[in-house]
C-alpha cells in the first residue's frame, strides 16, 4: 500500500479494497461520496443562507418594535406620574385653602367622617 504522511493514498485506498476482494467499481464510490456530501452541505448552505438572512432580519425589525413601544410607554406612565402628581399637589393645597378658610366645618365634617368609619368597621 501507498502511504502519505502516515495516510493511505486513494491508490493505496483502491488497492487495500482490491486486495479484500472489493471490485474496482466499489473503489470509486467511497472516494466520491465525500465529495458528494460536501457538495450537498455546500448546496443546502447556499440555499439556507437567505432563510437564515430574512428570519434575522425580521428578529431584528421585531426588537425595534418591541423597542419602541417599551420607549413610548415608559415616556405615557412618566407623563401619568406627573400628572398624578400635580393632580396630588393641587387636591393638598385646596383641601388646605378650605380649611383655612372654614376651620370649624372642617373639624364637624373630620368628626363625622370618623363616627360614620368607625361604625362601619365594628
Amino acid at each position: 500500500m501507498e502511504t502519505t504522511s502516515g495516510t493511505l493514498s486513494q491508490g493505496g485506498v483502491a488497492g487495500a479494497m482490491q486486495g479484500n476482494g472489493a471490485s474496482s467499481s466499489s473503489a470509486s464510490t467511497p472516494s466520491s461520496a465525500p465529495s458528494a456530501v460536501h457538495s450537498a452541505i455546500d448546496d443546502a448552505a447556499r440555499k439556507a443562507g437567505p432563510a437564515i438572512e430574512r428570519a434575522a432580519s425580521m428578529a431584528h425589525e421585531a426588537a425595534d418594535r418591541v423597542s419602541a413601544v417599551g420607549a413610548q410607554t415608559a415616556d405615557w406612565v412618566s407623563a401619568q406620574g406627573e400628572q398624578l402628581s400635580a393632580a396630588q399637589k393641587k387636591l393638598v393645597d385646596d383641601t388646605c385653602a378650605y380649611v383655612s378658610a372654614n376651620p370649624l366645618k372642617s373639624v364637624a365634617m373630620a368628626l363625622a367622617a370618623g363616627y360614620v368609619i368607625s361604625r362601619i368597621l365594628k
